[in-house]
């Protein structure tokens, strides 16, 4: 009879309440609302104080100064870090990536084209000077041991605060061959943001340099026609770099007007 009315009891309960204690249960956790969510996936853990370099402070959420800011996060103060280069061993299929290419390296005597390698939520990135790109995008394309056949884009990042190193290039690689994905950075001052194309490696890539330099700046010598392809060719200025004004096209209707959103008034 007890066993009968536990079962009774038992089914009586809330589900919110059984669901609660079967997952206290599974993940051994007090609360069954804290998931070992870092031993499940370290690869999405940040990274621990004192493995990141620190460029500058954020002030705000989007980069607006006065009385820009409406969206109430103005007072907002934020350090701006970057993951800090990566000691041997790497790891896994990184160190078989990265021996072979320094390989290549030395035996061309640019040990010095990778500038450092960084290993951030899983990922590796290399670090390339731009003067040895090409010779580095062909060696990840042709190396046997490499073969990162496929170039998906280039993207162009802005980082005011990062002295002589303002624009930086980033190149997504992956090996259909052996089924893996390998990042390629390359920095520029904003002083001079040249760097060499690599449409002649990845014939892929232009649109994309188009498009980075139209939105960015950084102008790929080589490129065989680098044209603006979203802003018209007399457009002021790079409008996805982060000291480009928010601006905006002032809205008219029913004799009223809306002004761009860096004109508009603080509500704080």
């Amino acid at each position: 009879m007890s066993d009968d009315k536990s079962d009774k009891n038992e089914s009586a309960r809330p589900a919110e309440e059984r669901n609660l204690e079967k997952a206290k249960a599974e993940t051994g956790t007090g609360s069954g609302v804290d998931q070992p969510a870092p031993d499940q996936s370290p690869e999405n853990v940040p990274a621990p104080t004192g493995e990141v370099r620190a460029v500058g402070v954020r002030h705000g959420m989007f980069g607006t100064s006065g009385t820009g800011d409406t969206s109430g996060y103005g007072g907002l103060v934020s350090a701006k870090v970057f993951p800090a280069a990566a000691q041997k061993p790497y790891g896994g299929w990184f160190d078989e990536v990265a021996g072979a290419l320094e390989e290549r390296l030395e035996a061309t005597e640019l040990t010095s084209a990778i500038e450092s390698v960084v290993i951030h939520r899983g990922e590796i990135t290399f670090h390339v000077r731009r003067e040895d790109l090409p010779f580095v995008a062909q060696m990840l394309r042709d190396d046997e041991r490499l073969r990162f056949e496929f170039c998906a884009g280039v993207s162009g990042v802005h980082y005011p605060d990062d002295a002589g190193r303002e624009l930086h290039a980033v190149y997504q690689l992956t090996s259909m061959t052996h089924n893996r994905r390998v990042r390629v950075e390359v920095s520029v001052p904003d002083s001079d943001p040249h760097l060499p194309s690599l449409v002649s490696v990845y014939p892929t890539l232009d649109w994309h340099e188009r498009e980075t330099y139209d939105m960015f700046g950084l102008v790929f010598d080589g490129h065989p026609a680098l044209t603006r392809v979203l802003m018209p060719d007399d457009w002021p200025g790079h409008p996805q770099r982060k000291d480009y004004p928010l601006g905006g096209i002032p809205v008219e209707y029913k004799g009223g007007s809306i002004p761009p959103p860096d004109q508009r008034r603080s509500y704080n």
